[in-house]
């Protein structure tokens, strides 16, 4: 497999690709900024110009010629765009139905509820938030246009270049929940694990991408702002309203090991 189209090159889709070409793959990339496609072009990335709503996709056609396709559009925060998440990826996989055999859609862990619990693969999904009920749907639309292989990465928060976790809470006081486990994954190690799924072609199943340690949340974005010279935020000493996310897939199937601790 070397040819990968990556919709979406933002904070991760950009760095998925530059790992890619490190590794002798054949990428397409797409934007929905003309601005950008120079960006990527010095990256050696073939670039695309794409736009899609909930009705239609307007791209290239060769952009869906590749052995797999990566979706890494994460749902807008706006209310409306948000609604129409689930169609936008209706659309964008349709478009791509009979040309690429191989689909990984980039999810969220907000799939599942906050319900004091630790939670896997296998574990139910109940989203309490609107952005993790539209994710779902957008899943489940996969798993329907798709029943056969479909390949999801639910990514915990993500951190690293330009997502410092100590400005997260930097300066403020009473922060609840401060004594809850924290569910987070560095850009490092959610590139490496979208790889290691090509190297191995590991394609069909549901992969949650957290990091195996869960830090206490008052003491990690403590430690954090502290690193990065901020202030410190003071937390509320209390545990409501938790989940901890594990992983069964990717030790077994994947083998990854994890380059950075949280």
């Amino acid at each position: 497999m070397k040819t990968v189209s990556i919709l979406g090159c933002g904070w991760f889709g950009l760095a998925l690709a530059k790992k890619l070409i490190e590794l002798n793959y054949s990428v397409k990339g797409s934007t929905t900024t003309p601005e950008k496609l120079q960006v990527l072009r010095e990256q050696n990335i073939e670039p695309y110009l794409i736009s899609f709503t909930a009705e239609e996709i307007v791209a290239e056609k060769d952009f869906f010629n590749a052995d797999v396709l990566f979706i890494c559009i994460p749902p807008k925060r706006n209310s409306a765009e948000l609604k129409d998440y689930p169609n936008k990826i209706n659309s964008i996989i349709k478009a791509s139905k009979g040309t690429i055999e191989n689909i990984i859609l980039i999810s969220s862990t907000s799939v599942y509820a906050d319900e004091n619990n630790n939670v896997n693969e296998n574990s139910d999904t109940n989203p309490d938030t609107d952005s993790g009920r539209v994710v779902l749907e957008a899943e489940n639309i996969f798993k329907n246009l798709h029943p056969d292989n479909y390949t999801i990465i639910r990514f915990a928060g993500l951190i690293g270049p330009d997502r410092n976790p100590g400005r997260f809470f930097a300066g403020k006081t009473d922060v609840p929940n401060g004594l809850a486990s924290v569910n987070l994954i560095h850009q490092i190690d959610a590139v490496g694990i979208a790889c290691e799924i090509l190297n191995k072609q590991a394609f069909g199943r549901i992969y949650n991408g957290c990091a195996p340690n869960h830090p206490i949340k008052q003491d990690f974005y403590t430690k954090t702002a502290k690193a990065s010279g901020l202030v410190e935020p003071q937390f509320i000493s209390e545990k409501k309203d938790w989940k901890v996310v594990e992983s069964v897939n990717v030790p077994k199937f994947l083998g990854y090991e994890f380059e950075k601790e949280i």
